[in-house]
């Protein structure tokens, strides 16, 4: 396979996770927050595996976004703008399955 085609095979599955987010966020009332914020997790995290993969990269299983984000300032060094934004969503990937999770604000959704 070639590295397009293993990245948009990520993007695609990254797409799904965001539409997800985007439907309960408009249609659910109310909205579940924890859901909402773990699709945006998984959304970051495949396109960061997909923008690995396009660039020829080893995609390593995790989901530490702050790791996948190191490993995409390879590619490019815009990644360095979003480190904070990667440490927070994180937490979002693994806590918020979980009861006593993380308080979630609608506005940080």
């Amino acid at each position: 396979m070639k590295n397009l085609d293993i990245a948009n095979e990520w993007f695609k599955m990254a797409e799904l996770d965001l539409d997800s987010a985007k439907f309960l966020m408009i249609n659910m009332r109310p909205a579940p927050l924890e859901i909402i914020c773990y699709h945006c997790q998984q959304c970051a995290e495949k396109y960061f595996k997909g923008f690995i993969a396009l660039n020829g990269g080893q995609i390593i299983k995790t989901h530490d976004l702050v790791i996948l984000n190191k490993n995409c300032l390879m590619y490019s060094s815009q990644c360095q703008e979003i480190e904070n934004d990667c440490m927070e969503l994180t937490d979002y990937g693994v806590q918020m399955r979980y009861p006593f999770h993380l308080d979630v604000e609608r506005n940080r959704c």
